[in-house]
């Protein structure tokens, strides 16, 4: 009796039918999400056209988080550092005393839930992070909001964190929060000669009272 071997075949061809069947059906499959991927991606990066503007919903939702194209990794200007979003909260006891809480590092909680994740959520990669570009893009240096964006940002981050807060005040109602970044500079490499400041940048924002639709909505 023949083999394989004595009649020369080799690789795909020496498989059984449904091994053959079961490869180029596998065979297919990849091709076919390659080409579903490059495409959404280039649909992505690509001026917009009628083809992006009416799928642009189907796009989005491919693209981000996991294949987010975000200059800010090259060059001329390299992100160089580390923004950590912090929250704190005034809290209403039942004899009508306030009390502070200490400041909660929103970020780092993120950091935390997604490390050693292989499958983190969007909002923890995203939600925070967004939110804070969202501020800080629509306000100037003196927290001036740059009209109806500016003042929808202020609610966004201002619902993160109530919600975030709520969770751990032991039932106590949130009258105020107060948010602010920390940004420390990413330290260069052994070889290089920059000598970046060590010290943290504070930007802290004013106490934003917590209206009753705030809350409702961080407890749904």
């Amino acid at each position: 009796m023949e083999t394989d071997d004595e009649t020369g075949r080799g690789g795909v061809a020496a498989l059984s039918l449904p091994s053959r069947i079961a490869v180029a059906v596998g065979a297919a499959v990849v091709a076919t999400a390659a080409a579903v991927h490059l495409a959404m991606v280039f649909l992505h990066v690509a001026p917009a056209n009628s083809v992006s503007k009416q799928y642009a919903s189907a796009i989005g939702d491919y693209v981000y988080p996991e294949y987010e194209q975000n200059w800010k990794l090259f060059a001329p200007n390299p992100l160089q550092q580390n923004v950590a979003v912090q929250a704190r909260a005034e809290l209403l006891g039942p004899d009508g005393r306030t009390t502070l809480t200490g400041w909660t590092d929103l970020t780092a909680e993120d950091g935390a839930a997604i490390r050693h994740n292989p499958f983190p959520s969007h909002a923890q990669q995203n939600e925070l992070r967004r939110a804070w570009d969202f501020y800080t893009g629509s306000h100037d240096a003196q927290e001036v909001p740059n009209g109806v964006r500016g003042r929808l940002s202020e609610q966004y981050v201002r619902r993160i964190a109530v919600r975030r807060l709520d969770a751990r005040n032991s039932g106590l109602p949130i009258r105020r929060v107060q948010v602010r970044s920390v940004t420390t500079t990413v330290q260069p490499p052994p070889w290089s000669e920059e000598k970046p400041s060590n010290a943290p940048a504070y930007r802290v924002l004013a106490w934003w009272p917590v209206a009753a639709d705030d809350l409702a909505e961080a407890r749904q």
